[in-house]
């Protein structure tokens, strides 16, 4: 299947986890899973290939359905991939959360009723049928600067009745810790994870936002001397927004917030949350805006060294994972594929979100911070690529090789043209 060398050499690298049809198989998959401008079900995955190279349907079909092959191994070899060539030293930060994704019909394996966040609000929540996945994001900061790049690294699929999504979190956090012993973790969650703090995770220090009602209080007092049980906590604390009204010596600094700087008074301190954490401290963070136009906001973090600047910059990189999750639906087709039963739709979804990590990988390893976007008067400030320009890329760069890669130097001739015809129907 025509694609540039780049990509090529990319998707050799895993030809470890695949028998060698296998690997074929996997390889026009995934170009073609990047190449289909349309609905991403495997019917039309299954089009996009060439005729002359595509084996049957069912051999693609069979291959997310029930092939003999890993998806955790998948993962293993691109988290070793992303981590040598973007961070090859120092901790590795790491951004976390869970999506819907929507599917319908009751026969879909693992599918549930899930709060969708996307339609709910804080007042009224909404609920649909889907597949609630857990993703383990690796944070990328990008050649060109502004906000950081989320490139996922593991996904699990979140079942009723099964394992909590913290607990997931955890066991998540443990295989990454194994598949790479000799790195420590950064972890960032938002507060749905916040007690991850009181999991001990190997090697990783947590950063959540916590609760507004918290529970908080002073450190442990020492021992007195006299008999009986030792107390387990210091005295009751106000809780974050409580904390915040007694505060009067704030520190004003720079952070960097999402791409940008902005000016925030920060005041911190070591608490007892005791209720996730009973046996050591962590670092509470209040972050106020000076002009006023932002409500006042509340972090922990297990570090209780950590400057209170780089927690909340730090904070802030995990949006990055919502952009992530909004590319890989609506660009990469997560939802799309029909598959029904047995390990096939946790399979689609992982390969969509393993898809929008390659491609990020070969956009910003070949182009680095070139702009590739074709110039638009309406938007002349534009500076920084977005993951549907990376696409556009590598499906300019694959088209231009289908097309033109067997042609002479002189014009195009009229099978060139034909061809190019083709292709360009295909995009419509």
């Amino acid at each position: 299947m025509p694609a540039p060398p780049t990509w090529r050499r990319f998707l050799h690298q895993f030809a470890g986890c695949f028998t060698v049809p296998s690997q074929t198989l996997f390889e026009q998959l995934i170009t073609a899973w990047v190449l289909c401008p349309g609905r991403h079900t495997l019917t039309r995955l299954w089009s996009v290939i060439p005729a002359e190279v595509r084996h049957p349907y069912h051999a693609y079909a069979r291959l997310v359905r029930i092939g003999r092959w890993s998806m955790d191994e998948l993962w293993r070899r691109l988290l070793g991939h992303l981590v040598e060539r973007w961070v090859p030293d120092g901790p590795i930060t790491l951004l976390l959360d869970d999506t819907l994704m929507l599917k319908t019909g009751r026969r879909v394996n693992g599918t549930g009723m899930y709060r969708d966040a996307v339609r709910s609000t804080r007042i009224h929540t909404v609920t649909a049928r889907g597949l609630n996945i857990v993703v383990v994001g690796l944070r990328v900061l990008a050649p060109w600067g502004g906000e950081p790049l989320a490139l996922p690294i593991l996904v699990r699929l979140h079942r009723k009745g099964g394992a909590t999504l913290i607990d997931m979190a955890s066991a998540m956090m443990e295989q990454l810790a194994e598949w790479l012993p000799e790195r420590s973790f950064c972890l960032v969650a938002d507060g749905a994870y916040a007690s991850l703090v009181g999991r001990r995770l190997p090697r990783t220090t947590v950063i959540s936002r916590i609760q507004r009602n918290a529970a908080l209080f002073e450190q442990i007092p020492p021992r007195t001397g006299r008999r009986g049980r030792p107390r387990k906590r210091g005295r009751r604390l106000p809780a974050p927004p409580g904390l915040a009204a007694e505060v009067t010596t704030w520190t004003r600094e720079v952070v960097r917030f999402r791409g940008r700087v902005v000016r925030r008074d920060l005041w911190a301190r070591e608490v007892l949350w005791y209720e996730p954490c009973p046996d050591h401290t962590l670092l509470l963070v209040i972050v106020r805006d000076p002009d006023g136009h932002e409500a006042d906001d509340f972090f922990i973090t297990t570090d209780t060294t950590a400057a209170p600047a780089e927690v909340v910059a730090t904070y802030a990189d995990r949006w990055a994972i919502e952009d992530s999750f909004r590319n890989i639906k609506q660009y990469l087709g997560a939802e799309d594929p029909q598959s029904w039963v047995g390990v096939g739709p946790e399979r689609a979804v992982s390969l969509a979100c393993w898809s929008s990590a390659a491609v990020w990988d070969w956009f910003v390893a070949v182009h680095g911070d070139r702009p590739t976007w074709p110039e638009r008067p309406w938007y002349a400030t534009k500076r920084t690529p977005s993951f549907a320009d990376a696409l556009a890329t590598l499906r300019r760069d694959t088209w231009w090789l289908s097309i033109f890669g067997g042609s002479p130097a002189e014009p195009i001739n009229p099978e060139n043209a034909a061809a190019m015809l083709a292709v360009l129907a295909e995009a419509a």
